[in-house]
């Protein structure tokens, strides 16, 4: 499903057909096959003319040494989205569903110069603490919990069942969420991903976030929470909270994603799928042609200026397509295969993703624990019938059905996972909870058996 079509105006159903319009990056066509998308946007040049969503305009950057050249110049373009003119002007609606994914937040991400220094010191540093071995261990126990959770079936969606719960699960864990606050951070990243109520969902996971933060300055542990707060950096109580919706985010949302189209690559294709190929290069492919994070990396030029061959005025936003970089046609195969290192997955430059290892670790350990106990898990539907999540941003499926040899379940204290009853109220506070309370509380009253 990764192989580029050869369009030679818009895809079939894309709105742009025969307008001259915006490309949309939005609705079931783009997700069924961006590839064809980007086909299409590649004879604007090296940047395309995009809508996000409805009356967010963008110029999406999809040439890989363009790519490069902007993610590695951050004094002509800035990450601040504070410098958004259509943000600025009123354009954008405020329960525009990727706003919260594009608005301006004093963090690692939308900070530049010293002060990006500053936070991103901050942040690497703690993430250098993380015991990867301890971390292996963490993320075994927590897909044991929930292979136990469907093992007795002989069918799973991997999706929804495996790979989104066990990144939320595990950096819960990390962070040293309680269950109180782990439930609602779950509900927050969830929705500010899918778009599903997101301008709600950020607020919840902004309110969760605070009080995790409130906790650990009263009761500090051995988690990310308490070793980034004790940084030399100093960071106040609004600087802890938003780079913890940064780390929370970026790391459970994308993580997920690659465990999902490792997965849908290990099962649709026959050289995984018969042995004849490591686990890493399955991983390694999603990262070239799947990307988790296909198009994002906001920035915004600081003056008016051509780029690329596109005349560009300061403020506008731009965005780096991943997936249309690491599947240009001018990029050899062959430096492919030099390098894995090559493609941007990651992104670049001063802004590369700083939790790419524990991302790729969780990776590998939640897909070899869940194969060394379901070795005959495969596809229960055919491949071509699978459906991709809509949006701009990412790259993920909808579902993953599966199906195997079911094991013969054992009297243990499991508690399935609660998926529907964390309700929030106004003030995005969880109640309305059942006895067993939502999915991390489950989580780790089993933990704690």
């Amino acid at each position: 499903m990764n192989n580029q079509s050869a369009f030679p105006e818009p895809p079939p159903g894309c709105p742009a057909h025969n307008s001259g319009r915006r490309v949309p990056m939005y609705g079931p066509e783009f997700a069924a096959d961006p590839q064809a998308y980007y086909t299409y946007m590649r004879h604007f040049g090296p940047t395309a003319p995009v809508e996000l969503a409805p009356g967010v305009d963008a110029t999406l950057v999809t040439d890989y040494s363009a790519a490069l050249q902007l993610l590695q110049n951050p004094d002509t373009f800035r990450k601040d989205s504070r410098r958004w003119r259509d943000l600025n002007e009123g354009r954008i609606s405020p329960d525009s569903p990727v706003l919260p994914l594009l608005a301006p937040r004093p963090n690692a991400m939308f900070t530049d110069g010293a002060e990006h220094m500053r936070l991103r010191h901050a942040v690497t540093d703690t993430l250098a603490r993380i015991d990867s071995h301890q971390l292996s261990r963490n993320v075994e126990r927590v897909s044991s919990y929930l292979i136990d959770q469907f093992s007795s079936r002989g069918s799973v969606d991997l999706l929804n069942d495996y790979a989104k719960l066990l990144p939320l699960f595990v950096f819960n864990e990390l962070f040293g969420c309680p269950a109180e606050i782990g439930d609602r951070v779950i509900f927050g990243i969830s929705g500010m991903f899918d778009g599903i109520n997101a301008e709600k969902a950020n607020e919840v996971l902004g309110q969760s976030v605070a009080e995790l933060v409130a906790l650990k300055r009263a009761k500090p542990g051995e988690d990310v929470t308490s070793w980034l707060m004790q940084h030399q950096a100093q960071l106040t109580d609004e600087e802890m909270a938003h780079q913890l919706v940064l780390l929370l985010g970026s790391g459970a949302e994308p993580t997920r994603n690659l465990i999902g189209n490792a997965f849908h690559i290990l099962l649709s294709d026959d050289r995984y799928s018969g042995g004849g190929l490591l686990l890493e290069d399955a991983i390694d492919a999603a990262l070239w042609n799947s990307p988790p994070m296909s198009n994002y990396a906001p920035h915004f030029p600081v003056a008016d200026m051509e780029f690329a061959g596109a005349q560009l005025r300061a403020g506008d936003l731009m965005l780096v397509s991943f997936a249309a970089a690491n599947t240009d046609p001018a990029l050899a195969a062959s430096r492919q295969m030099r390098s894995k290192r090559a493609h941007l997955a990651w992104s670049a430059g001063p802004h590369a993703c700083p939790a790419k290892d524990p991302a790729q670790l969780i990776t590998m350990t939640a897909i070899e624990n869940l194969l060394k106990q379901l070795p005959d898990i495969e596809l229960a539907v055919p491949e071509e019938s699978l459906t991709w999540r809509p949006g701009p941003f990412n790259r993920a499926l909808a579902a993953l059905p599966a199906r195997f040899t079911p094991i013969r379940a054992e009297k243990q204290p499991n508690l399935p996972p609660q998926q529907d009853n964390v309700t929030v109220d106004a003030r995005g506070r969880a109640s309305g909870k059942s006895e067993k309370g939502g999915l991390w509380s489950s989580f780790l009253s089993w933990w704690r058996v």
